[in-house]
């Protein structure tokens, strides 16, 4: 998810839209942030939000407040928790209009949010260090994503039976940057490895091919899209998670410090919605592969339909909600913070302590 520059970062980051690579549910990665991204209106059919006019949850009046989220890429199943919260109410019931903002492909992340144009933003904590390392003032303020989604993959079959095994071996990596990057140098760490021990090999998101074709031993993928690729392909696979060794915050809600300062009970009802949509997602699998239907409009054949269940499916366990749902763990902040600039991969320093807030989340 990290890369050098935030502002260009889905340019050159797999990011989650990865996860649904086989499910042809592309043009890929619109994993973007962006004015160009493709708007889907929620409550109040037709009608437009305007991230302008968000401010507190509606009045007694039923006047509903205006707010945009920002996803970071095109329509798939892996965003059927904010599907589900628009179709069963729960935005609406909190008195929130919400228009969906896919983001598209090369373009900005956060610029957006930080402009205006979004209320909150879909990303991932170790990209909100990244831009806070650059000055830019947003805070991650409710976790969807509870497991970091990517882990090695090495063939059913295969001598590597620890992570410890790959060294001297050959591992496909999309390149040297984004989550993938960032996990392998994590699972290396934890076998007390260093790049200098493996052969890293730069197979762009062909990683399923590569191992396929036995042009490297092992890949970096996410956990719920090259496995399921891979059995596609005939081979069975075994996977060592980077959730297993180091903890890093995944995906999750992002706004700016003066949202959090000016419109607190906008953010608190809209990160609250989320989460309800993210638990009756994992309730409810069947209704929300339905609801998503509505929304990507890819999924037209049985095929891409089961596809897009198994992701679902291989999704579920990474959404599986902490105590309170959205909170997450100061001591996990502080050591992926020291991780990452350990690897020299933040361009400056962080005051974690403001990165992250958990005031908004274990509310109704």
């Amino acid at each position: 998810m990290l890369v050098s520059t935030w502002q260009s970062s889905r340019s050159r980051r797999p990011a989650l839209a990865m996860l649904v690579m086989f499910v042809a549910l592309m043009p890929l990665l619109a994993a973007c942030g962006g004015n160009s991204g493709t708007p889907t209106t929620a409550t109040g059919a037709g009608t437009t939000a305007s991230p302008e006019s968000a401010g507190s949850p509606a009045t007694a009046a039923g006047k509903a407040t205006n707010v945009t989220i920002g996803l970071s890429f095109v329509p798939n199943i892996q965003f059927a928790p904010f599907y589900v919260a628009i179709e069963k109410g729960f935005f609406a019931q909190r008195g929130l209009n919400v228009k969906l903002n896919h983001h598209q492909a090369g373009a900005d992340l956060f610029g957006p949010l930080i402009a205006g144009q979004e209320n909150v933003m879909m990303a991932g904590g170790d990209e909100v260090l990244a831009a806070r390392a650059k000055g830019a003032e947003i805070v991650y303020v409710g976790e969807v994503f509870t497991r970091y989604p990517v882990g090695l993959i090495v063939p059913a079959d295969s001598a590597i039976q620890s992570v410890a095994d790959i060294k001297g071996k050959k591992v496909g990596i999309p390149g040297p940057y984004g989550a993938n990057y960032i996990g392998l140098l994590a699972l290396l760490a934890s076998a007390g490895l260093t790049e200098k021990d493996i052969q890293t090999e730069s197979v762009g998101f062909t990683q399923a091919a590569a191992l396929l074709a036995g042009h490297v031993d092992a890949v970096m993928g996410y956990v719920n899209n090259e496995p399921l690729q891979l059995r596609k392909g005939g081979m069975e696979t075994r996977v060592f998670p980077v959730a297993d060794v180091q903890p890093l915050v995944s995906n999750g809600l992002i706004i700016t410090g003066k949202t959090l300062q000016d419109n607190t009970e906008m953010a608190r009802a809209t990160v609250a919605a989320t989460l309800e949509g993210v638990q009756y997602t994992i309730d409810h699998p069947d209704e929300a592969l339905e609801i998503t239907k509505k929304y990507v409009p890819t999924l037209i054949d049985a095929q891409q339909v089961a596809d897009a269940r198994a992701v679902l499916d291989a999704s579920l366990p990474l959404w599986k909600q902490a105590t309170p749902p959205g909170s997450t763990d100061p001591a996990a902040w502080q050591s992926m913070a020291d991780f990452l600039t350990g690897h020299g991969l933040l361009d400056g320093s962080v005051d974690v302590s403001a990165a992250f807030t958990n005031s908004l989340v274990g509310q109704p």
